[in-house]
């Protein structure tokens, strides 16, 4: 295994474990187990929310060591406490285009192979978290229980994140890595930019 896996997946296998009590506690029935899926199910349900999780991994991968674990569990972490908000009900403006600038700015980011420090790295992924999770909480379906619905996206971001970082360890060691991460990267900035203008 590549040494640069390891956190990530020292990560997923954390996330895991944590879940498991909740599940373990809950005894899951058809209902709970629907709650869980459509929560893991529902980033991949829009090709934004795809895109910019993806999008975090590559660039987290492009920045290399603390930025591996620290850049994602930071847009996870937040997506998480905005996700509550928006179950609440909780209002945040400009959700759509906060989404479209996401995919813009990190596909942007990926494109040109922006060095920044990682606690900026962190605070920008952390920024576009808001909106992706409160977009998740607050089309949570009603009659779904919070807690494993937005386990299920969590989880579902996670895997994202970790895709994204394999995927961009992988462009780095290739021949063609710096066009092809352009290449990515640059039809990120397209799609966030239609975003923007449709929105």
């Amino acid at each position: 295994m590549h040494r640069k896996l390891l956190p990530v997946c020292t990560a997923a296998l954390a996330i895991t474990l944590a879940a498991l009590p909740t599940l373990a506690s809950a005894h899951p029935g058809f209902g709970e187990i629907h709650d869980l899926t459509h929560g893991f199910a529902h980033p991949f349900t829009g090709l934004d929310h795809m895109i910019a999780m993806l999008a975090v991994g590559v660039f987290a991968a492009q920045l290399g060591g603390r930025a591996l674990w620290l850049v994602p569990g930071t847009f996870v972490a937040v997506m998480a406490a905005a996700g509550v908000a928006g179950m609440l009900g909780i209002t945040i403006p400009y959700v759509e285009t906060g989404i479209a600038l996401s995919v813009l700015a990190l596909g942007a980011a990926i494109a040109f192979a922006i060095r920044v420090p990682v606690a900026v790295a962190m605070a920008l992924v952390g920024f576009f978290a808001i909106f992706h999770g409160h977009a998740h909480g607050t089309e949570m379906p009603t009659s779904a229980s919070g807690v494993l619905f937005g386990l299920g996206f969590v989880l579902a971001t996670a895997a994202l994140h970790a895709i994204g970082i394999g995927f961009g360890i992988l462009i780095g060691r290739g021949a063609g890595g710096r066009q092809l991460a352009q290449l990515a990267g640059g039809a990120a900035v397209v799609v966030g930019a239609a975003l923007l203008v449709i929105g």
